[in-house]
Parts: structure tokens; sequence; C-alpha cells
């Protein structure tokens, strides 16, 4: 069982990140591991995180769904979790994956706001709806996950509505992540390098993935460190991005960032690192057809460029119509401009596009995260 435990958390930790551009809900991670209802079992269980995820996968219709966690930092010598459990939330604040500080709260509603992003807590926030009046004006932003049938649900307990939807970013926020931001303490795994090597190996690191940088917190008007509550320093302009995802059978499986200057290929099992890979949801007609590494994908000057780099070829969907007759053909090594609402279709059924133009309609559920948790580590409620 401990292996399978293993394996599950793996798979969650896959699903937690800071990056801007990815996170699709903010929470904190220690009321819902907390939260005993959810599963009856133990005061503290990680594997919490993996239900709260699916939920919120199966209310969006969409996989591979990644949260942004917040940690208050007693966490991670928390005696109620297990040693392994207690490692791998250490390694997730060691890399950068989630933020550790000590007001989650206040956090929670400022990256929420900065982010355009839902919350899914149980709390009310009373305390800050003035400054974040979104909080109850906006239905579906704050959203409490609670036991049901099968797993969590939501239920909008503050502002109402019961599907989490997400704001636009503010003013502000647009303005912190056209920027790069680095942070005074060695080994900064937000604003830094991590693991060491001092200013310089920090500052190459914020260089090299500039695209996942969370957004600085604002302590009076100045952008700060969340975790060390050191002021951060502009390091210039962040790089443009644009958010592609890829659709299997109508169901939007996965979310990858291009930017410039790193190109990104996409087929049924790239070699490239960072490569996206489609084998595990292909069905065997479309594996023949799907080269390993089939289009790659660029970011030239604001424009996504995509070229064929198959055997047999792609084609262009403009506008995102499925009538074959507007169906464009992209032969071996052609490139061309993705266009506003312009679908690639590798195979019949498999298409990537810009993420915010990808309509999703499967008929069946996203994958569970927690496929690989024993059963005796979960203990739903009877419907």
């Amino acid at each position: 069982m401990r292996f399978e435990i293993s394996k599950v958390l793996d798979a969650i930790e896959g699903r937690v990140c800071t990056d801007p551009s990815l996170a699709r809900a903010v929470l904190d991670l220690a009321e819902v591991i907390r939260y005993q209802n959810l599963d009856g079992g133990r005061p503290a269980n990680l594997l919490r995180l993996g239900m709260v995820i699916d939920a919120l996968a199966r209310d969006l219709e969409e996989d591979s769904v990644p949260v942004y966690a917040i940690v208050h930092r007693a966490l991670l010598s928390d005696a109620d979790l297990t040693s392994n459990e207690r490692m791998v939330v250490r390694r997730w604040a060691d890399d950068g994956l989630v933020e550790v500080l000590d007001n989650p709260g206040d956090r929670m509603l400022e990256v929420a706001d900065l982010l355009g992003l839902p919350v899914l807590s149980r709390a009310r926030f009373d305390g800050l709806r003035g400054r974040f009046p979104w909080v109850v004006e906006q239905p579906g932003r704050v959203l409490a996950p609670v036991p049901g049938a099968g797993g969590p649900v939501f239920i909008g307990h503050v502002g109402g509505g019961n599907v989490p939807i997400a704001g636009t970013r503010s003013a502000t926020g647009a303005k912190l992540l056209a920027r790069q931001w680095r942070c005074p303490e060695p080994g900064c795994a937000l604003f830094g390098g991590g693991g060491g090597g001092g200013a310089f190996a920090d500052l190459a690191a914020v260089e090299r993935a500039p695209a996942g940088q969370p957004p600085p917190a604002l302590r009076g008007g100045v952008p700060t460190c969340p975790r060390h509550g050191a002021r951060l320093g502009d390091a210039g302009p962040r790089p443009r991005t644009e958010v592609l995802a890829v659709r299997v059978g109508g169901l939007i499986r996965r979310r990858f960032v291009l930017t410039e200057g790193q190109s990104v290929l996409v087929g049924r099992a790239p070699e490239q690192q960072g490569g996206i890979v489609l084998g595990q949801w292909l069905n065997d007609e479309a594996r023949r057809w799907i080269s390993r590494g089939h289009v790659r994908f660029e970011l030239r000057v604001g424009e996504v460029i995509v070229t064929d780099v198959s055997t047999n070829g792609s084609g262009i969907r403009p506008s995102g119509s499925m009538a074959e007759p507007d169906r464009i053909p992209l032969k071996p090594q052609q490139s061309r401009v993705l266009s506003a609402n312009d679908m690639v279709e590798l195979y019949p059924g498999v298409q990537i596009g810009r993420a915010d133009e990808l309509p999703t309609g499967a008929p069946f559920t996203p994958t569970s995260v927690m496929a690989e948790a024993p059963t005796m580590a979960m203990r739903l409620p009877r419907p």
C-alpha cells in the first residue's frame, strides 16, 4: 500500500504549481488536508488534496487541472502527517510548487485577485470583503469543498454559485506579471534559483524560467517575496507567453505554456525535453497516424507559429470550424501562423489551440488523480 500511496502523491504533485498561466484555483493546503469530513479518516491526510483536485476537474470538465496551493509554515513539521507526507510537502516548498507563509488567508485572496482565480475554501473572509469585494459580488469565485456522494463537491456559501468561475486579472496583477522579479535571499524557490548558488545563480534561474514565476505579494504597494518578506528587485520585462491546450475526444487534456525563445514539440511521444506527450490519450488508429514528434509550436513577436514535423501531416481548423471543406492541410515541414480561434488537428478528435478559445464538451469525466490511491486510504461518504 505504501507504494500505491507514493504513486498517487506523485500524481498529485503534477497538479500543484505557482505558475500564473496554468493554475485554475487557489486554496489553503492545510485547510484541505485537515477537513476530516471529506473522507472520515485521520486528522490530516494529503490525499484529500487529490480528492479536491478531482472535484475541480469534474466541474471544469478538464483533465490535468493544476491548483495554486498556499501552505502554512507549520504544516512542514505537522505531526499529524506521516513522515512521507511531510517530506513531500517540504519538497513542494523547496521546488517552488507551493507558497509557504504564515497567513494563508490574506495571501489566498491576494493571489486570486491578481490572477483572477476562484478560491476553494470554507472560510468566509468576513474581514477582507472590503478589500476584495468580488468575494460576495461574483458567484463562483469563493466555493467550499464539502462531502458529496462519490467525493467532494463545491457549494458557494459566500456569494453563491456552485461551479468555480474565473474572474479577470486585476490591473495591478497585469503590471506585476509583465515583469520578472528577484528575491535577495539566496536559493529562493519562488523568485530565485532554489538550491543555493548565490545571487548570480538565482538570477540565471529567473532568466531560464520566467513564465512560471508567481505574482509578488504587495506590502504597502511594494512587490515583496511572500515567503521571505524581502523586497523584490525588478529583473526586467517578462517574455511574452501563450497558453495552448490539447483537446482529445472533446475533453481538454493538458494545458502548456509557450514562451518566446523556447519551442514546444507535441506528438505521440516526443523526445525533446519539455515535449507534450499525447500517447496515453490516443486510440490505436491515432497512435499509428500521429508521429512521435508531430508538430512544433513557437512564439515569435507575439505570433504562434506551428510547423508540421510529422510523416503524415496535419490540418488547420480556421476559427474552430469542424466542417470538412474548411479544413486547411498542413503538410510535413510546412509552417503557418495560428490565427485567433484556429485549431491544429493532428488526427480527427485530436486538436490543439489557444486554451481560452478551445471549448470542451466531452461525454466522459476527466481522469482521476486518485486512481492509484488504495481504497482503505479513502472512506468516501455513502450516498
